[in-house]
């Protein structure tokens, strides 16, 4: 099997397209008949509250399990071996920290959103203003990485090399994105969440049985076949420092990545909203088993799926290939399946993308109508039509920034792309969501210098990171595996800020607190009770 100027041998680019299309036709059907009973605020932001526990839990894993888990992290362990796995260590670990410190008193004490739970004990308008800002900000990061895995995986099926072709791709993807959010609202896009989650769980299941069985079952056999493969370079796949260890700097760069990974996904405003579909605290906490045994499982795939994808294709091909080192599952399943298996898989990773961006879409929609229209602008006297009719506005425009950054940001590794969303949302979100929950003396001056504070910091270090500019040219691809190619204005050294801009953001909530006056004791222990036993929440999810 060899990759070629116009794609992949063995692909069959009108199986892919038929097999993509009947998704979308099913899925189209189904958000439809889910949209019917779409009529209030409720039921466009939280779906009613009409979901039970497993299946708010496998919707919570789809939106979790995003391109970057699949094509990303798949393809990193296939280049990069142990370090390329990390990825999935600090996805997972992240997951229980957001279950320790917030899921369930986020739940209890918000209505909608985010913004919901921060300004419950502060001066409405400002703190409101600026969560929504930070989950757009998020949101938009994490947008990024799902239209690059879609450019990239189109490339790879249809041999689609051309920039502007490959844009239009990308384009038809938001499209049918924005068909998602606008017809069903959260009640349709759960579903899609739910039918995709099943979906690619039981392809990566069906995926490493086949790897392993190739291996006769033993995984040490698959790990030697990666080695071996890898030819010379093959001896540092199964420890640490492929990718990281070459320096002082990308040691510091990894342990930046962790934590940014790990403090992320509590401040992750899709993933928070999630918990508002629920009806009960009961079954928000049964929602969070079934999350987080799905997606321990599928990470513990992508370590065979990986070090498969290493030893059946090999990192050179893959990273050759049109769509990089995203590539390496969809080249896995045509080396093990040919190009059914290859149109059947790529298929599931265009159902991850466009599920978890219409997820993104209606958390950032709802963010801005819920707490910017209807709370900032219209001081809380609206009514619930003009609030989803917002919303969906907001979507379309959210839709066409998406599609404009995914053109932009076609062909860097998703995984990379996430980890700096979990950057912002570890540094802007994070420590105004602790100290809103936990701190009695935090105020609104905090609030704002924390989210103001980290989000500035955060985009700051980012864009004059070697990530948007600076990085070396490859002598083999004659490309830099920076942003923005052929100029340089980098002057901070770490790909990702987490290490830098978490420390600060805490600080500066901290420092606002302290230089203001503001604090309301009674506010306080309102929510206190609220978060820890649900009283009062029923109440407050009314609209």
């Amino acid at each position: 099997m060899t990759t070629l100027a116009a794609g992949v041998e063995g692909s069959n680019p009108t199986l892919n397209i038929i097999i993509f299309a009947v998704f979308v036709l099913i899925t189209l059907v189904i958000v439809f008949r889910a949209s019917r009973n779409s009529r209030t605020a409720s039921d466009y932001y939280a779906a009613g509250r009409a979901f039970t526990g497993p299946q708010n839990g496998i919707a919570i894993s789809g939106d979790y399990l995003s391109a970057a888990s699949f094509l990303g992290i798949a393809g990193a362990i296939a280049v990069y071996g142990y370090d390329g796995f990390l990825y999935s260590i600090g996805f997972l670990v992240a997951w229980l920290v957001a279950l320790l410190l917030v899921a369930e008193l986020l739940r209890n004490t918000g209505r909608f959103t985010m913004g919901d739970v921060l300004a419950f004990r502060m001066k409405q308008r400002p703190v409101r203003a600026a969560a929504a800002i930070s989950t757009l900000v998020v949101s938009f990061f994490y947008l990024l990485a799902q239209m690059s895995g879609a450019g990239g995986l189109v490339a790879l099926l249809l041999g689609i090399e051309g920039k502007a072709a490959q844009s239009v791709v990308i384009a038809v993807v938001g499209v049918i994105m924005i068909a998602y959010v606008l017809i069903g609202g959260m009640k349709g896009t759960t579903w899609v969440q739910i039918i995709k989650a099943a979906l690619l769980i039981i392809g990566a299941l069906v995926m490493t049985l086949w790897v392993l069985g190739k291996y006769g079952f033993n995984f040490s056999g698959l790990l030697q076949g990666a080695v071996d493969k890898a030819g010379k370079a093959g001896e540092t796949l199964l420890g640490p420092g492929k990718q990281y260890g070459a320096t002082g700097t990308s040691k510091l760069d990894f342990f930046s990545l962790g934590i940014a990974l790990v403090l992320g996904t509590a401040g992750l405003p899709h993933v928070l909203m999630r918990f508002y579909t629920v009806p009960t605290a009961r079954e928000a906490r049964r929602s969070v088993v079934w999350a987080i045994v799905l997606i321990g499982v599928f990470y513990l795939f992508t370590l065979v799926l990986g070090y498969g994808a290493g030893a059946l294709v090999g990192p050179e091909e893959i990273k050759a290939a049109p769509g990089g080192v995203n590539s390496a599952a969809p080249l896995l399943a045509l080396n093990l399946g040919g190009p059914v298996l290859l149109g059947l898989i790529s298929a599931i990773a265009f159902a991850t993308i466009l599920a978890v961006v219409a997820g993104l879409t209606i958390t950032a929609s709802a963010s801005f109508a819920h707490d910017v229209y209807a709370n900032v602008f219209k001081k809380g006297k609206t009514t619930p039509g003009s609030e989803v009719r917002v919303a969906r506005i907001t979507a379309l425009v959210i839709g066409a920034v998406a599609i404009l950054g995914g053109i932009l940001a076609n062909g860097q590794n998703v995984a990379f792309l996430v980890a700096l969303a979990f950057a912002v949302a570890a540094s802007a979100n994070l420590p105004t969501i602790l100290y809103s929950l936990f701190w009695k003396r935090f105020n609104t001056q905090g609030a704002l210098w924390s989210i103001y504070g980290g989000l500035i910091i955060t985009i700051v270090l980012i864009v004059f990171s070697p990530a948007v500019s600076g990085k070396p040219i490859d002598a083999k691809t004659g490309k830099s595996a920076s942003m923005i190619q052929g100029v340089d204005f980098h002057w901070f050294p770490l790909d990702n800020p987490g290490l830098v801009s978490i420390p600060i953001a805490f600080f500066l909530g901290w420092l606002g607190t302290v230089l203001s006056k503001e604090h309301n004791a009674a506010k306080y222990a309102e929510m206190e009770v609220r978060s820890l036993t649900g009283a009062g929440a029923e109440k407050a999810t009314e609209h």
